[in-house]
């Protein structure tokens, strides 16, 4: 029986977004959103998949080194586990813009997950900060909700509905 998922962006999402131009390089840069744990929280009581899905375009340019992200990935894994906030699974583009199917907004990235974990697309649903995670949900048929500093928001960047202060 295919499963209900929530994709979640990782930048502005569950962690701190940094400035335009610049890429979280190493754990030290990484700062988790208070809300994010909570939500995961709440997705995981309610049986859903958890699977996070990031461009990260600075394996592209040199700037991550690839062992490094997924060293990240898991230390993000194991510090939200110890929160009681699992996520199942992480799916990341290294790719640089306009030269892949998985780089977002285009759907690789969910297809794979949704392959690999039995996932029913429709039946599921995207967390994201940009109108890049915007598009792919249009582009996948997955609902949407749109967040900013741990704030649901308009997708204006007004808040909508808060779950934290």
């Amino acid at each position: 029986m295919a499963r209900r998922c929530v994709f979640m962006d990782r930048d502005g999402v569950i962690n701190e977004k940094p400035r335009p131009g610049e890429y979280i390089e190493s754990w030290t840069e990484f700062k988790l959103i208070p809300a994010a744990v909570d939500w995961i929280r709440l997705f995981n009581a309610l049986g859903l998949l958890v699977i996070v899905v990031t461009n990260q375009r600075g394996v592209a340019l040199g700037r991550v080194n690839p062992k490094e992200l997924n060293r990240m990935h898991a230390r993000m894994r194991k510090q939200l586990a110890g929160l009681g906030a699992r996520i199942d699974d992480v799916f990341w583009c290294p790719h640089e813009k306009d030269t892949c199917d998985c780089r977002k907004p285009r759907p690789g990235l969910v297809l794979q997950a949704a392959q690999k974990w039995n996932v029913s697309i429709p039946d599921s649903l995207m967390i994201g900060d940009s109108p890049c995670d915007h598009e792919l949900a249009m582009t996948c048929g997955l609902g949407f909700v749109p967040v900013a500093d741990g704030r649901i928001t308009n997708g204006l960047g007004k808040v909508a509905f808060s779950t934290g202060t």
